[in-house]
């Protein structure tokens, strides 16, 4: 696929247009350089044509151009991931971000998602009626690029990954096809979209189930010097071991930034903070979450009811677009007091304010589901850690990108070797390690689908036929 710009035909590229309900964007239209721009500001790429589609037969229309001129696929859902695979050069840019359509239907507690939706807007919808399904952290994340990775949240160690809560979806394939994909019809496809990324075609609708959550939970942080961090986490970990499935209680090790809930003069202090959550009711909350309130001399304790929408977006000023950003990240069955000394080392060294070394609380209901039943294959993991370096200056990229780098090397002998595929910040290079077990699998589901890897700025399953 190495069409260029300069060589796409004129006469093609205007029936195009004039056979589309959104918008095709060139590059000496205004606008242009809005339309490629993304989350993570190192990501800076050139398409040939940007196509905003405006619904499934302009997905059809675009995937079909695409493909008739030979041109390099990128698709956008709301441009929130880390590698930067939305927007390609020189090729065609599929942006979903019109796509905002959720709708709930609170008998059948089910939502129906078109992908250009952000994980606040669809909190907005459910929350309207008291439900939610397990969605990401950070609010202004795109459904769609979540889910086809697996996506986990606040929620899963109760209801399970977001692929586990997915009734079924829209495919528009490579050859231009629009399948229904469920447990009945097209298995497979279903099967392989549920944690294979976007290597099988374009979600244009995704179902949902959902679960009766909120309108309040008791959420909040747990604030600690990092002096005292080896002793906290050593702590953290026998509560984590006991907790229920109800109980998600996170870590991250940081700079503490200047949330209102901090003291002023810790801010800018190396901290390590607890985020506690609980899925069911207040008075069981208050008792499950004691035995990780109860450790330490905390600085500050903010656990307590919020609304769970607005807990939901309580770190979005933390991960804002327009930062230069590298992740790494990687599982693991357990904290070990290796682990821990780690964790403290490369945070003392870490090299801006802006990044954090992160740690979810999986297990539960994740577990519960056999590594066949989706192509997400990491049902052993009780912990993932991500690495968000983040930073503004350009010419400290090679700095941060080292330090991230160091920080998951000295990590490995403690992991699974799996990783999480919406963390990689690579084109390419760790799908082994992103697919494990289900790789082989998802070749054939690749040959049958998408023979000539139109389809492959992802982590990609490239086609053995």
């Amino acid at each position: 696929m190495a069409v260029k710009r300069e060589t796409l035909d004129e006469t093609a590229v205007n029936e195009f247009g004039e056979g589309f309900r959104g918008e095709v964007i060139n590059p000496a239209e205004v606008g242009y350089d809005d339309a490629r721009e993304i989350w993570n500001a190192m990501i800076d790429r050139e398409p040939a044509l940007i196509a905003r589609c405006a619904g499934t037969a302009d997905v059809i229309a675009a995937v079909d151009f695409a493909r008739e001129n030979d041109l390099l696929v990128s698709v956008k859902g709301t441009g929130h991931n880390i590698a930067g695979n939305a927007v390609c050069d020189d090729g065609l840019m599929i942006d979903l971000s019109l796509l905002k359509s959720v709708h709930v239907d609170p008998a059948a507690q089910t939502a129906r998602v078109e992908p250009g939706v952000v994980l606040n807007e669809l909190d907005h919808e459910t929350q309207a009626f008291g439900l939610a399904t397990p969605v990401g952290y950070n609010s202004t994340t795109g459904i769609a690029g979540l889910t086809l990775g697996g996506g986990f949240g606040w929620l899963s160690r109760k209801y399970g990954m977001t692929v586990d809560n997915l009734r079924s979806a829209d495919i528009v394939t490579a050859d231009g096809k629009l399948c229904h994909a469920n447990e009945d019809e097209h298995a497979d496809l279903f099967w392989g979209i549920r944690g294979g990324g976007g290597n099988f075609g374009i979600v244009t609708s995704f179902e949902f189930d959902l679960h009766e959550v909120g309108p309040e939970v008791l959420s909040g942080l747990v604030a600690h010097p990092l002096e005292d961090a080896p002793d906290v986490l050593r702590a953290y970990r026998e509560a984590a071991a006991a907790a229920s499935d109800d109980v998600a209680v996170w870590f991250v090790l940081r700079h503490a930034p200047p949330l209102p809930v901090l003291p002023e003069e810790w801010h800018g202090e190396k901290v390590l903070v607890l985020a506690a959550f609980y899925a069911g009711g207040m008075a069981a909350g208050e008792e499950e979450l004691a035995p990780f309130r109860e450790i330490g001399d905390p600085i500050v304790d903010v656990v307590s009811p919020h609304q769970y929408a607005g807990w939901q977006q309580a770190f979005d000023a933390l991960l804002p677009e327009g930062s230069r950003n590298y992740w790494k990240s990687h599982n693991f069955v357990e904290i070990t007091d290796g682990m821990i000394e780690t964790f403290v080392e490369y945070t003392e060294s870490m090299p801006t304010a802006l990044g954090e070394i992160a740690v979810a609380h999986l297990g539960g209901a994740i577990n519960d589901v056999p590594v066949e039943a989706t192509a997400y294959p990491h049902r052993d993991a009780e912990f993932l850690m991500n690495l968000h370096t983040r930073w503004e200056d350009p010419e400290m990229d090679e700095e941060c990108i080292a330090w991230a780098h160091e920080c998951h090397d000295a990590m490995a002998p403690h992991a699974t070797g799996g990783v999480y595929v919406n963390f990689v910040p690579e084109d390419v290079g760790e799908e082994r390690a992103a697919y494990r077990e289900n790789y082989d699998r998802l070749a054939e589901l690749k040959n049958e689908y998408d023979p000539e890897n139109l389809f492959s700025m992802n982590q990609n399953i490239e086609p053995t036929v």
